[in-house]
């Protein structure tokens, strides 16, 4: 079964199994993960995250909170991105 894992750097910070559907901060909240949130859909960027592994979706088009340069360091935003794959994110944003 695939996994979503939460990471800060190398240190795991917790696991769930991959529910299809669900966004990274659900699966995130059934790992025992805090992921910031603020408004939920996108466009604050609050929750912004780097994916390392993976396949996380995107908007489209894309929404405030997340610009192309971005996207090209792995960043997906955790509110609204879900995962179709075994997936390994940092909690951190991409610097």
């Amino acid at each position: 079964m695939s996994l979503v894992r939460f990471l800060r750097g190398a240190k795991l910070l917790g696991q769930t199994h991959l529910l299809e559907g669900e966004t990274l901060v659900e699966h995130a909240i059934l790992a025992g993960v805090d992921i910031s949130t603020n408004c939920t859909s996108g466009n604050c960027g609050t929750c912004l995250v780097t994916l390392l592994e993976g396949d996380v979706s995107l908007p489209e088009p894309l929404t405030p909170g997340i610009y192309e340069e971005l996207i090209e360091d792995g960043a997906r935003l955790a509110c609204i991105g879900i995962p179709s794959t075994a997936t390994d994110i940092d909690i951190l944003p991409p610097i």
